[in-house]
């Protein structure tokens, strides 16, 4: 990476900031940030009057695609998932900022004020239908009903009330003790939704105590029309929203003609303004002299060419560079991670726990092999891993065109379904022990039987557990002691040599001599001979000076938490054997159904089967996947990774509804 400094005459600024946004060779810092000495003899560029203009017309577009895409039919459930809708890229020629705003006034006049009346008209009517539905509800209630709407309310010698209840017994028997009152009901509904619709007329003098029991007992109905009988009113009512709604489909109607014929204009007309908006906008960050501008950034020191000769050609040499090596403090320089194509979808695994520093080692690679590794091991079944594969080419093949994400995670699911259906063949394990079970009932013998290096495969991890968490010490030696070598090998580059010797090296001679004791004096593994044991035991002491030269009484501490960090990979074998006997005992108990239910117990077995395999499949590898990711963060990081530094983002052009055409 270089610190770059870029002087420019003010008349080329506009041609390098182009040429700067479509190279994308370099990231643009703030200026009043980075270089405080810098500003004494300049002033921060403030903010471009065309900025503004741009933001107008981007609301203005913006407010349109609101308004077609909410009309605009959307596909749904299955057919949605299958078939989702991408954006078309829509040509657009290389043109000025003038021609740009020519180009969406035009639109704009031929589009903005017929959507915008339109969607003003649909929301006219839309308040209509809603005051009608609210009409035509109560009306519902009181259509038996003889009486004028006009009636409701308090007259001369009559009060009348009408609403609905659900208490019609109290409010009844109330009314009923009232001498110069009625109430008129008709029921709705069943067992527990039961309401009433409720009519009461009482004498004015009653008025008071009516409305008491109407605020206790009844919700009231209260009506957008003054006059007419209940019955009548809704058939009008009824015809009316008709109406309204054949004038409404109208209106949709046209607008999705417009959506069809011009929002994918808006959507590029849009698009080109944000991206001259953002050319716009980059001013801010520099710093302008009577004649000059400033630029500070970063580019990768493979690119100093590239950019002197684009820049010298676009501003006929009135330019000048500064390049030179950062130092990590002050400059905290951003980092670019190089990434093999195969690697790339595991980036989302450091980025959900920090970017590499700047000269930090990127574990991304040795995070991605040993994830799949470790799921693999603790999912630990052919049949789990088969559907993992099968769903995963699946999402990669139909959908990896459309989203960057469900395509790298397809991608990482094809890897975890292949090591699980290997680690599934070597453990004799396929949806547990279904095959046996279910499918070939005089089965009793593996498929395959074979001996290396001792261990004889397949092995059953249920009743030989001690071969799994074999193995998954062996693999967390491997894994702690690649952190180590990774340790070692940054403080040599960084030239810190002692941290080197006394913080990484010293592990060695630890693991090393205190491994040849442990495994005669506690484990009886083997017996030394005197020079071996007396080898391992200088080993172990030099190991223990250079661990207590490093932390010093915490030291001891360094080596328990070392052995705890070695020790948590038994959760390889933890979850490995809570897979397979989850799905052992599922296999139990749809195998018993049958002789519990005789007549339609079998047709519950593959019911039985699908649903306790699938929830089981979820779990399992939910956990496998949060303990793999687990082991690598604390274990397998806490040897050589930080992390904390910020990527580099180049000033670089984004299109996702454009697509250029140089004229």
């Amino acid at each position: 990476m270089k610190k770059t400094t870029i002087l420019v005459h003010q008349n080329y600024i506009e041609a390098v900031i182009k040429n700067l946004h479509e190279k994308g060779l370099m990231e643009i810092v703030d200026i009043s940030k980075e270089d405080k000495e810098e500003l004494k003899s300049t002033k921060i560029k403030l903010i471009n009057p065309d900025s503004e203009t741009c933001s107008t017309y981007v609301l203005r577009i913006s407010k349109l695609i609101q308004i077609l895409n909410k009309i605009k039919p959307q596909k749904s459930g299955l057919k949605a998932l299958m078939n989702p809708e991408l954006p078309k890229l829509k040509t657009v020629k290389d043109r000025s900022l003038d021609e740009i705003y020519l180009n969406a006034e035009n639109v704009l006049n031929e589009t903005e004020k017929k959507i915008l009346n339109k969607n003003q008209e649909l929301q006219q009517q839309n308040e209509k239908i809603e005051i009608l539905k609210h009409d035509i509800e109560q009306l519902n209630y009181i259509k038996e009903f003889e009486f004028n709407i006009s009636d409701i309310g308090e007259s001369e010698f009559i009060f009348i009330k009408v609403g609905k209840t659900t208490e019609f017994n109290k409010l009844n028997e109330n009314i009923n003790l009232l001498e110069k009152s009625i109430i008129f009901s008709q029921k709705f509904g069943s067992k527990k939704n039961i309401e009433w619709a409720v009519l009461i007329a009482s004498h004015i003098s009653e008025k008071d105590k009516v409305e008491k029991l109407c605020k206790e007992y009844i919700t009231e109905f209260n009506f957008n029309i003054s006059s007419g009988k209940p019955n009548e009113l809704l058939k009008s009512l009824q015809r009316e929203k008709k109406e309204i709604e054949k004038l409404k489909k109208k209106i949709i109607s046209e607008l999705r003609s417009i959506s069809n014929n011009k929002l994918e204009d808006l959507f590029a007309i849009r698009e080109e303004i944000q991206i001259e908006k953002i050319k716009k906008d980059i001013t801010k960050n520099f710093a302008k002299t009577s004649s000059t501008y400033i630029i500070n950034g970063w580019i990768l020191e493979k690119n100093e060419d590239i950019l002197k000769k684009s820049l010298t050609d676009v501003s006929d040499g009135y330019i000048s560079y500064d390049f030179e090596k950062p130092s990590i403090n002050p400059d905290n320089p951003p980092i670019c991670l190089s990434t093999p194509e195969w690697a790339k979808p595991f980036r989302t695994f450091i980025d959900l726990f920090a970017t590499p520093k700047y000269n930090e080692i990127d574990p991304m690679i040795f995070l991605g092999i040993f994830f799949v590794v470790f799921f693999g091991f603790m999912l630990g079944d052919a049949g789990y891993g088969l559907l993992l594969l099968i769903l995963s080419i699946f999402g990669y093949v139909k959908f990896s065109r459309i989203s960057e994400t469900i395509k790298n995670w397809s991608f990482i699911g094809i890897w975890l379904g292949f090591v699980t259906i290997i680690v599934g063949l070597l453990t004799n394990s396929f949806f547990g022990d279904l095959i046996p079970r279910f499918i070939f009932h005089d089965l009793n013998k593996p498929l395959y039987s074979l001996t290396i290096l001792g261990i004889h495969l397949p092995v059953d991890s249920l009743r030989d557990p001690i071969i799994i968490l074999i193995l998954a010490l062996i693999f967390g030696l491997i894994h702690l002691n690649l952190g180590i070598i990774l340790a070692i090998y940054q403080s040599y580059k960084n030239k810190d040599y002692k941290s080197l010797i006394i913080k990484h090296l010293s592990w060695f001679p630890l693991e090393i001599g205190g491994g040849l004791l442990i495994g005669d004096f506690l484990l009886k593994l083997w017996t030394l001979s005197t020079l071996v044991f007396y080898v391992s035991t200088i080993f172990v002491v030099i190991g223990l000076i250079l661990r207590f030269k490093n932390a010093g009484p915490l030291g001891l501490f360094d080596i328990t938490g070392y052995i705890g960090d070695w020790l948590s990979y038994a959760r390889l074998l933890a979850l490995g054997l809570a897979t397979t006997g989850m799905a052992l005992s599922f296999n139990i108990v749809a195998e018993i159904i049958p002789q519990m239910i005789p007549l339609i117990g079998v047709a519950f077995v593959p019911i039985i089967l699908v649903f306790t395999h699938t929830i089981n499949l979820g779990l399992q590898a939910l956990g496998a996947g949060v303990h793999s990711l687990r082991l690598q963060y604390v274990e397998f990081f806490n040897r050589f990774y930080e992390g904390g530094g910020k990527k580099f983002e180049p000033f670089i052009i984004k299109r996702k509804h454009t697509k250029t055409k140089k004229i």
